[in-house]
């Protein structure tokens, strides 16, 4: 099975690298610079699974992209899919299936209209991991998993030959017969997670030690929630308890990677993360006051950022 990994940064260059570690055979559609790194360093994971230096990792770039591959595994931010695609269309045969792990959902019509929505399964990853100052991919904490699977929830042929493979690579791959859902509450934890620390520019613990923090937070969390059950996703009993625990714990310094990226003067994903979901509210009419407000807070940013 060939498997195109689009970007060699942390969450492809980690997924891709175990793979690759396992004899699979993957190649990483890099830029020049990320092509030099990786051709003078190798394929570098820090990790509590385990290190590895990966040499020479078989890279490509866009315009000396040839020939189809079975799966295309494509973990961009959502703001560069359109140059991303560009980049990996010719790589996309009749056969090809492409596993994005972007955050939130609107990017599922984005592929859908470019390649046939025959060609796009649902996916989702769940990993701290990041790039450090020597371009390595160091993972920051045990939890790893990378979810995938029809979006009809059948447990088609081609899931499973992805199972079959995805598995030798020991990073927590499996299908999924319920890939929305599970996205979907990913997003609901998401932009919970990252409207309340963007909007209040500290961690969730930081959030809970004021008063009324306990109730932003809860109350941030009610509206993501709505907005998925009038999209027919309501998140389940588990996980909905786990994500309130973890929303809730006393002294956490858990922030999102969003308010991260603000710190850092990045650009953000406020429109696939926080805006969508403040459309979706008002046409199926359901007030979101907090949501809406930390999107007003991420648009202000975006534009003093430009200026």
């Amino acid at each position: 099975m060939r498997i195109l990994v689009v970007g060699a940064g942390a969450i492809g260059g980690y997924f891709g690298g175990r793979l690759l570690q396992a004899g699979q055979d993957v190649t990483f559609l890099v830029r020049p610079k990320r092509a030099a790194e990786l051709a003078s360093a190798g394929l570098v994971i820090r990790s509590p699974a385990g290190d590895v230096t990966l040499k020479n990792p078989p890279t490509v770039q866009a315009d000396k992209l040839t020939g189809t591959f079975d799966v295309v595994l494509l973990s961009c931010k959502a703001f560069d899919l359109e140059d991303a695609i560009k980049s990996f269309a010719p790589a996309v045969g009749p056969n090809t299936c492409l596993i994005p792990l972007l955050n939130g959902v609107s990017h599922l019509d984005v592929l859908d209209r470019k390649f046939g929505r025959e060609r796009v399964l649902g996916g989702l990853c769940a990993i701290a991991v990041t790039l450090n100052e020597k371009r390595e991919v160091v993972q920051l904490a045990p939890m790893q998993s990378l979810g995938f699977g029809e979006r009809d929830g059948t447990m088609s042929d081609r899931v499973k030959a992805i199972a079959e493979v995805f598995a030798k690579g020991n990073c927590g791959a499996a299908p999924s017969p319920h890939v929305m859902q599970d996205m979907w509450e990913k997003w609901v934890f998401l932009a919970s997670l990252a409207a309340s620390t963007c909007l209040m520019r500290t961690s969730v613990g930081n959030i809970m030690a004021v008063a009324g923090g306990k109730d932003f937070l809860l109350g941030m969390l009610d509206e993501c929630s709505a907005v998925a059950t009038a999209e027919g996703f309501a998140p389940a009993g588990p996980f909905f308890q786990r994500t309130r625990g973890i929303l809730t714990t006393e002294g956490s310094p858990m922030t999102a990677s969003m308010f991260r990226d603000v710190k850092a003067g990045l650009p953000v994903e406020a429109d696939h993360v926080i805006g969508d979901l403040v459309a979706r509210a008002d046409a199926a009419k359901i007030p979101v006051p907090r949501l809406r407000t930390a999107y007003t807070h991420l648009k202000a940013y975006e534009k003093q950022r430009a200026s």
